[in-house]
């Protein structure tokens, strides 16, 4: 069973169970195909916008900005058959694979973990090793850690972002058709952005805050996101003709 969206067996990493261990990153993101939507960071708004559309979903975190990868559950267009990402931007998300950060109740201490069922670990020093002949971190690791770190430091951010959107009362739910041969009624649902008359209703104050922030201009970059709908729509009806030619 899958867990955070993408991990199937997570285990914190300590030099006595991994004092050996190396990994060997694969060019296959085989891991994430049936993942239909992945969180994103704020620092990612400006490069995803170009290629994916930037949604708000509710979570455990509370409000969480989101790019939608397929229209139904178990369903990633942007994987294609040979296991390659259809995208010239990657999410950190999927990028940090296959480790993560597992935190307390309160978010003051952090763990790395990894999963473990992923093909690349091993004892045979293939690829890059997490502990070297001592016992210390590689470089190798060192980088993953500080990639981390920054990774939670723009979550915290991010998530303050999707609570001022929420108390703003600028969110609202909404649905996307995307019609298919065999599927016409298809729709997508599930998700908010950003309501335009509400965003216009703004008090002056609210409004130029938000502008010294640069949470105005992470709106914008939403908003212009919402056009990769379409080119979602071309990649789910790609991706249905493939399956219907192998099937066939």
């Amino acid at each position: 069973m899958k867990k955070l969206l993408i991990y199937d067996d997570v285990t914190p990493v300590t030099r006595k169970a991994h004092g050996k261990l190396s990994l060997k990153k694969s060019k296959t993101y085989e891991f994430a195909r049936q993942t239909n939507a992945v969180p994103i960071v704020l620092s990612e708004f400006l490069l995803a916008s170009s290629e994916y559309a930037i949604v708000f979903t509710e979570a455990s975190e509370g409000v969480v900005p989101a790019v939608i990868l397929g229209a139904r559950d178990k369903e990633n267009a942007y994987v294609g058959r040979d296991g390659s990402w259809d995208a010239k931007y990657v999410p950190a998300f999927v990028r940090r694979y296959p480790f993560v950060f597992a935190t307390d109740e309160k978010a003051e201490t952090f763990t790395l973990m990894i999963d473990q069922s992923y093909p690349g670990f091993n004892t045979e020093d293939k690829g890059e090793r997490l502990f070297d002949a001592d016992g210390a971190h590689t470089g190798f690791l060192d980088n993953t850690l500080a990639f981390l770190r920054e990774y939670q430091a723009q979550f915290m951010r991010t998530r303050a972002f999707g609570k001022r959107l929420a108390e703003l009362g600028l969110l609202e739910p909404v649905e996307a058709r995307v019609p298919l041969p065999q599927d016409p009624g298809r729709r997508l649902t599930g998700f908010k952005i950003v309501n335009r008359e509400k965003l216009k209703a703004l008090s002056a104050d609210a409004a130029a805050a938000m502008l010294k922030s640069d949470e105005l201009e992470l709106i914008f970059l939403h908003l212009f996101s919402l056009r990769n709908l379409g080119r979602l729509h071309e990649k789910l009806a790609a991706l249905v003709t493939e399956e219907a030619e192998a099937e066939a």
